[in-house]
């Protein structure tokens, strides 16, 4: 079923206090976010950051085929918020909600337990596309900041999002449950997180999951696998 696309006219900064338009307000959590970045990424002296090295990462190989779906990340969280900004508001409020609280507990992760990973090759081993890619990654972004991985939470939240709609095809879902996958595969073997990383966004994204769905969503559910209904006396 094609949703209709959500109609903005007359939308003006004026009218962000009106009903139809206040969902919008939520993007303010971005520019929240891009200032803590900042901070962490620049004001947080590097001897202060602790190195975050797991068993698994001496194992993963590196891999510059990855960094599509490294890049293809940034696709994704621009169209689903996109997408649901404006054909499908209510989507949009969880999915830009769940985001904001994966963001505030990863910064206040970064802040309280600075964090750094030093897995990053010293030379590529191999000179291609993907390596020229992953060059341009490695001198924008710090290896700082990594523990949680957003790369992963946010890959979660959307695909959180995503299975909950009835109106998207099933085989959208599969599709896009495969590329999280991916994505969540493609941050360890880029060398740009470590799996500790990857296992750390998981109780990030389940305080989020409960936060935006909990009572509404999964508490029906919790109740149906495992209260036992009340006989009716005759």
């Amino acid at each position: 079923m094609k949703k209709q696309r959500v109609d903005y006219s007359g939308f003006s900064l004026r009218r962000l206090n009106e009903p139809r338009f206040a969902h919008a307000k939520l993007l303010v959590g971005w520019l929240v976010y891009f200032a803590l970045y900042f901070i962490t990424e620049n004001l947080i002296p590097l001897d202060h950051c602790h190195v975050i090295h797991g068993f698994l990462d001496d194992v993963i190989p590196f891999r510059e085929g990855f960094v599509v779906f490294y890049v293809g990340w940034f696709v994704l969280v621009a169209g689903s918020l996109a997408y649901t900004f404006f054909y499908d508001v209510e989507s949009f409020k969880r999915l830009q909600i769940f985001l904001m609280i994966t963001q505030a507990l990863a910064m206040l992760c970064y802040i309280v337990y600075p964090s750094v990973q030093d897995l990053r090759p010293a030379f590529f081993p191999r000179q291609n596309f993907f390596t020229w890619i992953l060059g341009i990654i490695y001198a924008f972004d710090t290896p700082t900041g990594v523990c949680p991985s957003l790369h992963v939470a946010y890959s979660l939240g959307i695909l959180s999002v995503a299975l909950k709609d009835r109106d998207l095809n099933p085989w959208f879902k599969a599709a896009l449950g495969v590329f999280v996958l991916m994505v969540c595969m493609a941050v360890c073997f880029v060398k740009q997180h470590s799996s500790i990383d990857v296992v750390a966004a998981l109780p990030v994204c389940l305080i989020a999951e409960l936060a935006v769905y909990g009572r509404d969503y999964w508490k029906p559910r919790w109740n149906r696998l495992f209260l036992r209904p009340k006989k009716k006396i005759a």
